[in-house]
């Protein structure tokens, strides 16, 4: 489990969060963010799932989905701090969701609550989906296609399928 807060005390006798710490957040940092440039509506769960992830490790906030970071006792110094911090993730994540989804989730009480109330929702397996990629593959040709983009078409696909039969 991660330490909330690296507290120091200044001059003036103040806390200060240290600047590695995951519920530090930057003058940069806003709740109006977005992690991923495509707005995520029900469709390619698993490429905006792993958008996201990218996006929270690179602000040092991955932990607020992982269960690293668990939310400190009520009367805790560092209460308020997480609490801040999380909302700024739940934020972030609803920014990178499509309306119909953000009206069904808008309620839930963390960031942490909202990770798996999407991912419980759409990390499911489609066999349908798992067919239709591997009949695409078999099918799939260079014919007059440049070798480049033939490749990148069959890798897009096996990357596909293999997302497909992995569960993280």
């Amino acid at each position: 489990m991660v330490e909330v807060t690296n507290p120091s005390t200044s001059l003036t006798g103040s806390t200060a969060i240290d600047v590695s710490s995951h519920v530090y957040i930057y003058p940069s940092d806003s709740p109006s963010s977005l992690l991923v440039q495509s707005v995520f509506k029900g469709i390619g769960y698993r490429s905006w799932r792993r958008g996201v992830i990218r996006s929270l490790s690179v602000k040092n906030k991955l932990v607020f989905i992982t269960r690293e970071c668990r939310r400190p006792t009520l009367n805790s110094p560092q209460y308020r701090q997480w609490e801040r911090c999380d909302n700024m993730v739940t934020s972030w994540i609803l920014n990178s969701l499509g309306k119909d989804i953000i009206d069904s989730v808008e309620y839930v009480c963390d960031s942490l609550e909202l990770w798996k109330e999407i991912k419980d929702r759409y990390d499911q397996t489609n066999g349908a989906k798992f067919f239709q990629i591997q009949k695409e593959i078999n099918d799939l040709s260079q014919g007059a296609l440049d070798i480049n983009v033939y490749y990148t078409r069959m890798k897009k696909l096996w990357e596909e399928s293999n997302n497909l039969n992995v569960k993280d």
